[in-house]
């Protein structure tokens, strides 16, 4: 698989990121993996997303179904208690979260859709089915629309100031700024655009996620959503970080889900059919 440019930008931030969720670094300078290096939630829903959207019938992709298949399958990820209730429930239905889950597993949408008014109304569709509250759905809108607008060339300055217009969000601060202060925060509200500004401050992708991380907190979402941006910006992740990723998530998942969604829908400023309801 050497060499083939698979969509793990969002999956490998969460798996670097998850040495220092409950033990940050605050500072850029660290090991990329280690001994407790692993995937969590935000990789497994980040698949889910991608498998809902390769499953989808007429009626279009059923994420809840999705999400409680994988998130069953892959117990004590770190999901949240909602969600993890939510998962088990006879009759699940949304519950007014305003948490950075909908954000972290929103990247594929921004592959997956052909226009920005589709995307946006794709990833509050892959929100809704939890994340009902306003700042749940405005974190996977952002999000996706973020990814969506680098894998169509779009400039930094242009994707900042969309993001700004379209959802109030604060994305004048640096990350020095940030860091300092930063505590450990799951709302989208307070995580999704400091996501953001690390992806517009950053220089590679490697840096957009040391970054991410490096402002603390919740380090493995901050940084998933992060690296889904950096990916689709600058093409690529690097190949030392991608086989790491590969061997962490193993064939099956390769196989059947990474694999054929990244072969389907990377292809930069192409459209796919995705279409608003």
């Amino acid at each position: 698989m050497s060499g083939e440019r698979y969509i793990l930008g969002a999956i490998a931030g969460d798996i670097i990121g998850s040495s220092y969720e409950f033990n940050n670094v605050k500072s850029p300078d660290f090991e990329l993996f280690t001994d407790d290096t692993f995937f969590t939630d935000d990789s497994v829903l980040t698949m889910a997303t991608m498998y809902a959207i390769l499953r989808q019938t007429g009626g279009g992709a059923d994420y809840a179904k999705a999400y409680r298949r994988f998130g069953r399958k892959y117990p004590h990820r770190g999901y949240g208690g909602n969600f993890n209730s939510w998962l088990y429930d006879d009759d699940p239905k949304p519950y007014n979260s305003w948490g950075n889950g909908s954000a972290m597993r929103a990247s594929p949408v921004g592959w997956y859709c052909g226009s920005i008014d589709d995307v946006l109304a794709e990833a509050e569709k892959s929100a809704a089915v939890t994340h009902n509250h306003p700042e749940g759905i405005k974190g996977a809108q952002a999000a996706a629309a973020a990814v969506f607008l680098a894998r169509t060339g779009k400039s930094k300055d242009a994707i900042k100031q969309f993001i700004v217009d379209a959802f109030g969000y604060d994305l004048d601060r640096t990350i020095d700024e940030i860091r300092p202060a930063y505590e450990f925060d799951v709302s989208c509200q307070g995580s999704a655009p400091e996501a953001i500004i690390a992806f517009l401050e950053s220089s590679d992708y490697e840096n957009a996620v040391r970054l991410a991380v490096s402002i603390g907190g919740d380090s493995d979402t901050i940084a998933a959503v992060t690296g889904g941006i950096a990916e689709a910006f600058y093409g690529k992740i690097p190949e030392d970080i991608a086989g790491f990723v590969r061997v962490i998530l193993g064939p099956d998942l390769m196989q059947d889900v990474v694999i054929p969604f990244s072969k389907k829908y990377r292809k930069k400023g192409s459209g796919y059919g995705c279409k608003s309801p």
